[in-house]
């Protein structure tokens, strides 16, 4: 093995399932429940995602947890700062994240949801609002958005929660660092 084979931070793999959508008016988020160390599990019902602004929008992470709970603090700071403008929030707590020398050693990612944006805020300064009006993150996030997509094209019967809990059971079935114990939030 030589040293480029051995994981860089911003290379680690974020060890869980977050996915969210908006579909036919609703705006859910959810993730899988599996808490990891190493190759060890070490809690299967860990929540991951919460509800943030008295309940106007939804937030999951992947990654660090400890750092994850600093970036849900700083990101609420920020909607309160902004008046719960959750694009300008964002662009200043990746700022804020890419620049502070405490902020961009976290290992992390957020995934935000609210009525009318989607975004997932990464340390690297990245703001993304998906194209298809659903994100995911973690390594579980390339399946269970996969299966996102099929299901909105495909089955459009489906409603935002179903969808949203199809995708983290399938990505719970392929990926090792995901689980089945799920939590699902919606927007009201």
């Amino acid at each position: 093995m030589s040293e480029h084979d051995i994981p860089q931070p911003s290379q680690r793999i974020r060890s869980t399932t977050v996915v969210g959508l908006r579909h036919n008016g609703k705006v859910v988020l959810g993730s899988d429940g599996q808490a990891t160390m190493g190759d060890t599990v070490m809690k299967m019902g860990a929540r991951k995602v919460r509800s943030l602004y008295d309940g106007s929008i939804l937030a999951g992470f992947a990654g660090a947890t400890a750092d994850a709970f600093t970036l849900f603090e700083r990101f609420e700071e920020k909607l309160q700062q902004y008046g719960g403008n959750v694009t300008r929030s964002a662009v200043e707590l990746a700022k804020d994240w890419r620049t502070d020398r405490y902020l961009r050693r976290l290992e992390a990612l957020l995934a935000v949801a609210a009525k009318d944006t989607l975004l997932v805020i990464s340390g690297t300064g990245d703001v993304i609002e998906p194209d298809d009006q659903i994100l995911a993150i973690g390594s579980g996030g390339p399946y269970a958005l996969a299966a996102a997509r099929a299901m909105m094209r495909h089955a459009s019967s489906l409603d935002a929660r179903t969808i949203v809990e199809q995708s983290l059971t399938i990505a719970s079935e392929i990926c090792i660092y995901s689980n089945d114990r799920l939590t699902i939030l919606e927007l009201e």
